[in-house]
Order: structure tokens, then sequence, then C-alpha cells
């Protein structure tokens, strides 16, 4: 077993922060400073419009295997909306499978955290520990509950997986703590990587680099000046989207857009991380910006420090809904042309 390391090969966000951003109040996510920590004064959503979408989430779950098969539009789209907080763990588990696979396998996790690891396993695993969100509260304290749980779903996964264990792993396995106990986090986690983003961690990260190109000729379609500049300074895309594709933007975006971009994530798969980098590249590059880029250097660190405006959780899911749209016209134009060029009608070219 190898830890694969990706935190040096250029990607970009962090989740740390300088000691003077520390504040002694947690936000309403635990946080007490640092890129994900939550203003207060951001608009928050009435509590009539949260105990309907509770309602809709609660009647979903009575008839969920029917919802997935017959209406899953209508999940999507409460997706996309938002999960409300208090179901989120429950959504998520459902949503991958989790539930079905943790009452499968009674027991079999406690098993795992119990029995004997490798030393290097631990060793490895507890390096990785003190890293994770070190300014919530639920990670402060070394040997703490939140650290010896993510401890736990950490070696258990490692077991399972022993050839793909990864320092990415563990943010993953930090944000699903966050929402729900340590069996449940493993298995999403579990599912995560088996299903939704298989050979991701991978040695070598081939997958990785595949769907980096793939996000190269989308860019080229929907960001036609951040693809032109990135060619010409020959900035491959492992360089800047390795840590958001493997941490699942959980060290890059503010919290709440963190939250929302995984409901959705759960739900459509990976597709969603391509919408979301897009948007930062569009946006986070764009003409004001790429002007005060002049090299490979400049454009890196521009993609390190996004303005946090065009990551706030309204606008970043503002630009993703209208990313769909453009992207089905796109779809919907090139099987035009391609009908006209193989029909007998003639062609009109305006």
């Amino acid at each position: 077993m190898a830890s694969q390391d990706w935190s040096d090969s250029g990607s970009v966000g962090s989740s740390v922060a300088a000691p003077s951003e520390v504040s002694t109040v947690p936000d309403k996510f635990g946080f007490l400073g640092g890129a994900q920590y939550t203003d207060e004064s951001e608009e928050a959503v009435p509590l009539e419009v949260i105990r309907g979408r509770e309602k809709k989430w609660l009647e979903m779950f009575s008839r969920w295997d029917s919802y997935m098969l017959k209406r899953y539009k209508k999940v999507r789209d409460r997706c996309r909306k938002g999960v409300p907080s208090a179901l989120r763990a429950r959504a998520w588990q459902h949503l991958c499978g989790a539930h079905k696979q943790l009452e499968r396998n009674p027991g079999v996790f406690n098993q795992l955290a119990e029995s004997p690891a490798d030393p290097r396993l631990v060793d490895e695993i507890r390096k990785d520990l003190h890293r994770q969100f070190p300014l919530h509260e639920m990670f402060l304290q070394k040997g703490g509950h939140g650290q010896e749980d993510l401890f736990r779903v950490l070696k258990v996964h490692a077991q399972v997986s022993p050839d793909e264990y990864c320092q990415a792993h563990a943010p993953l396995a930090a944000v699903l703590l966050m929402q729900m106990p340590a069996e449940p986090a493993f298995w999403c986690l579990k599912a995560i990587c088996d299903k939704y983003v298989p050979g991701y961690y991978a040695p070598g990260l081939e997958a990785i680099q595949v769907d980096g190109d793939i996000l190269y000729k989308l860019m080229k379609k929907t960001a036609p000046s951040v693809y032109k500049h990135l060619k010409k300074h020959k900035i491959e895309p492992v360089l800047y989207m390795t840590e958001w594709f493997m941490c699942l933007f959980s060290r890059t975006l503010p919290w709440s857009s963190v939250l929302r971009v995984w409901d959705m994530f759960f739900c459509e798969g990976v597709k969603v991380m391509f919408r979301v980098g897009l948007v930062l590249l569009k946006y986070g590059l764009r003409s004001q910006v790429l002007k005060r880029c002049p090299g490979m250097y400049e454009t890196l660190q521009s993609m390190r420090n996004i303005e946090h405006g065009v990551m706030a959780e309204g606008f970043l899911l503002f630009q993703v809904r209208v990313l769909i749209i453009i992207i089905i016209i796109i779809i919907i134009i090139i099987i035009i042309f391609f009908f006209c060029l193989t029909s007998d009608f003639p062609v009109l070219i305006i």
C-alpha cells in the first residue's frame, strides 16, 4: 500500500487560514475561520420554505425506489434546489446507496475498525488527520472525537481498498463525518470511490488525466478565451483541477457552496464536477483577470485566489444552471447540424 500524494501537483485551493482569520465563535457549520467560514449575514432561506422542502423529502424517502425509477427528474430538481440540512445525511446515503450497503453488511465496519492494520498504513493515516479542516470545531482537538472517527473511517477504507489509499480520501471522509456517524460515512466514501469517480485514486491518476482532457475540450466550447489563454501558456488541466476533482471541491469553495455541490454530485455524478470547474474557470479567469496574467505562474496564482463572489453559493449555482442550458443548446445544434448533413433537405446558412 502506497499513499498517493497529489499535494505538490500544482492544484489549487486550501482550507487553511492564517491565525488572524480565526474567530472565537463558530459559524453555523462549525468553522472558526478559513476559506469555508460562512458570514452569518448571508441571505437565509425562509423557515416555511425549509419546512416545505423537508416534507417533500420525507415523502420521497417513504417511496425512494419508486422515485428513483419513475420520478428521477423530481429527485434531481430537488437536489439542485438544495437538500434540507436536517435531512442531508439521510439524503446522501439514499442517493449513493450507502443505506442499503449498511443494511447488507451489519457489523462489518466495526469489525474492520477494531482489527489490526499494517503499521505503515496507520502511520500514513495519522499523518493526514490534523490537516483536515483544522479550523472546524469537530477536528480542532488532537485525539478528539472527530479525529478518531476520521481515523476509523480512513483505516477501514484503506483496508478495503489498500492499493488506492490517498490523501484526498481524508477531506472527503471529513465532510461526510460533519453530516453523519462514522459507519454510514464509510459506506458513502466507498460509494464515491467505487461508483462516482472510479479510478481517481489509483496509482498514476490516469482517470483524473482523462477527465482533465474532457474538461479542456468542454472549456473550448464554453469559455473560449480561457481555453486559448491556457493553451498559449501550456497550462495542463492536471495543474489546476487535480485537487478540485479529487476532493470534490471540498477544499476550495465556501462551505455553503460545498454542500450544494455535493447535493447535486450525489444525485447526478461527476458531471457536476465538470460544471462547477467550468464556471470557476470562466468567471475566475474572465478578461479583466487574464490581462493581469502574462504567464503560467500568474495564471495559476489567479486560480488559487478566485474571488469569493465567483464561488459564493448564489452566483455559482445560478451559473451552473445557465451552463446546463448552454450545453443542451450546443448538443441540439450539433444534432441538427449532423442531421442536415445526412438528410436530403437543403441547409440554410445564416
